[in-house]
């Protein structure tokens, strides 16, 4: 099996993520993969999708994923079902820190309890 059909669901991921400056080489039995994620988030997405695959060492690729906004680690928009508590659980693995989701965003929340569909909230990093 050749490296790019092993690793076709990263490059996959990286695409529908619109990682920009993708590169793509194969050479002396490595995969070499590069480019720049929005945040920091879709950059652990994609080396979750690697670590899925190959492990957390991977022998036979090289990636160098640089992220474009560091301010934050990602933009979240509110779907009807959701509150502080489930998106800070799906960003920290800990609803706890929902605190942390409302803090950032006090410019547009007033009561971390009334979150409303379609708001853009930030995430802040950790």
């Amino acid at each position: 099996m050749s490296l790019q059909v092993k690793y076709s669901p990263v490059v996959s991921l990286a695409k529908e993520l619109n990682m920009q400056n993708i590169d793509i080489k194969e050479d002396a039995g490595k995969l070499k993969i590069s480019g720049t994620t929005e945040t920091q988030y879709e950059k652990n997405l994609i080396w979750d999708k690697i670590k899925e695959i190959a492990g957390d060492k991977p022998a036979d690729l090289v990636a160098d994923i640089k992220v474009r906004n560091t301010d934050y680690l990602h933009f979240h928009t509110v779907i009807s079902g959701d509150n502080l508590s489930k998106i800070s659980k799906h960003y920290y693995k800990d609803a706890n820190k929902y605190m942390l989701i409302f803090n950032a965003n006090k410019d547009q929340l007033s009561n971390p309890d009334m979150i409303k569909v379609g708001q853009k909230l930030k995430i802040p990093n950790p």
